[in-house]
């Protein structure tokens, strides 16, 4: 089994990517956004750590921790942010190699796909075989948050400034797909990547 990363920056097209190789090989896709969301759930170990962070301002009525709120909290603070990173990003890759382990071990697949926005920043460099850089042209990617998530562009520009530069991107990975719209040179870019990892 191989372990791939998939990243790039918002609006890239990583989504659509991940769908056609769910469809097109034996695999697992792993979104790390989605394993924060679990670690953070009332019970596990991060939660404690954040509430007692951020105050019980942060929970919803259900005693969850509400995004929103702990958003509204860490983006004008980047001292609280870098703390609640220090608690979600170790217990998050922990939860992810534990996965990648369980899979290596069953035997029942031939890739594993983990995509997440820091990838590269994070280390998955040092454990996963490949980093895939799912690459689209800037006004590509401004556009498509434009009309699927109705961004703005002060909005798109943060997040812009937020994120690796091209160069960093390119420079970390091994394998660039070009997701700027044509979908089957877009696919059969996968193809290749898919026999040549």
């Amino acid at each position: 089994m191989k372990l791939i990363g998939i990243t790039g920056g918002v609006g890239a097209g990583k989504t659509q990517v991940l769908s056609y190789l769910a469809s097109h090989c034996s695999c697992r896709i792993l979104l790390a956004d989605d394993v924060a969301n679990e670690v953070k759930l009332p019970g596990q170990e991060c939660y404690g750590q954040l509430v007692e962070l951020l105050g019980e301002g942060v929970l919803d009525a259900e005693g969850r921790i509400d995004k929103g709120k702990m958003a509204a909290l860490i983006f004008v603070d980047r001292e609280l942010l870098a703390k609640v990173n220090a608690i979600i990003h170790p217990a998050v890759k922990v939860y992810i190699l534990q996965e990648v382990d369980k899979e290596r071990k069953a035997g029942r697949i031939a890739f594993f796909f983990l995509e997440a926005a820091l990838l590269i920043e994070e280390g998955y460099g040092k454990v996963a075989d490949e980093l895939w850089y799912i690459h689209a042209d800037v006004d590509i990617r401004r556009r498509r948050l434009k009309e699927s998530r109705n961004y703005t562009d002060e909005k798109i520009d943060r997040i812009f400034a937020s994120q690796l530069s091209e160069e960093e991107f390119r420079r970390n990975c091994v394998r660039v797909i070009e997701n700027n719209g044509d979908l089957q040179e877009t696919y059969a870019q996968l193809e290749n990547a898919l026999k040549k990892a």
